[in-house]
């Protein structure tokens, strides 16, 4: 396949008001993409064909294969017929670590969890942000959601996408990803942040999707001490962000929503003091 795009019409029979009629529908593309490194296949993800470097730093990054981009050399999307192989040139010291790991993987699978092969490894131990002193307003969270909101082209065109961003204070949303995988969008906010010179610290991960217990990770893994989402969180995902010291928010319905855990790094209205205070 040559560049790919990233939705196409199709047509439909839409039953509207009782009524059959013949239509069309833009909808999003879905393509196999594989990360390869020094010329083995890591992982294949079902995702979005865009934002293809963005995917292979992000991916890099919140899969711990590298803690910077500049350890990436090269990243060379290659159009196949069926999909899009992604390879990637490791420095060599990278390249090295990622060689002794393989090692000891079963096998890498398209999943939120890339090449475990235990259930330890599952709940393995979440990189801590307890000390960043990144606080965010009551305005700023809904604020950033509604930035959000007005970011996502391709879900305003076919309504089937995630959308993840990254929400500086004094700077808005300086990066927003989509992509068919939730995961993917995460790991595409990554990479576009981290090449944009961003450290998760700088700021707040906002995501369209449920928060489930990668999500908190790979949050974790790149820094930031927020994950914001619409849709509501799993009961692991909350003791994950606990114990890693991140705050959880979820369920944003304009200026309402639900703090799990963290409740400490949201600056309060006056009026909303006490009741902080007690649930504190």
């Amino acid at each position: 396949m040559s560049a790919s795009r990233t939705s196409v019409e199709v047509p439909e029979l839409a039953l509207r008001d009782g009524k059959l009629s013949r239509r069309t529908r833009v909808v999003p593309e879905e393509t196999p993409v594989a990360f390869s490194y020094g010329g083995s296949t890591h992982a294949v993800m079902m995702a979005t064909p865009d934002d293809l470097e963005d995917f292979a730093v992000g991916f890099s990054l919140t899969e711990g294969i590298i803690s910077d981009p500049s350890e990436i050399e090269e990243v060379q999307a290659v159009f196949e017929e069926k999909g899009i192989d992604l390879q990637i040139r490791l420095a060599d010291l990278q390249n090295k670590a990622l060689t002794a790991r393989r090692r000891h993987m079963a096998g890498p699978v398209g999943c939120g969890l890339c090449g475990i092969e235990s259930i330890e490894q599952a709940v393995r131990s979440t990189p801590s942000v307890r000390a960043s002193t990144l606080t965010l307003s009551e305005e700023q969270v809904s604020e950033a959601v509604r930035l959000l909101g007005g970011q996502q082209p391709l879900h305003l065109l076919t309504r089937a996408v995630h959308g993840a961003g990254f929400f500086v204070p004094g700077k808005g949303l300086i990066a927003v990803r989509e992509d068919v995988g939730r995961h993917n969008a995460l790991d595409k906010l990554a990479g576009a942040a981290a090449r944009a010179g961003y450290t998760g610290a700088d700021g707040a991960v906002i995501v369209t999707s449920r928060v489930s217990v990668e999500m908190v990770q790979k949050t974790a893994i790149v820094g930031s001490p927020f994950i914001i989402a619409i849709s509501a969180p799993t009961a692991l995902a909350i003791r994950t962000a606990e114990e890693a010291g991140m705050t959880l928010i979820a369920l944003v319905r304009g200026d309402e929503y639900e703090v799990f855990t963290g409740m400490e790094r949201i600056v309060p209205t006056v009026g909303t003091e006490a009741l902080k205070a007690g649930n504190g």
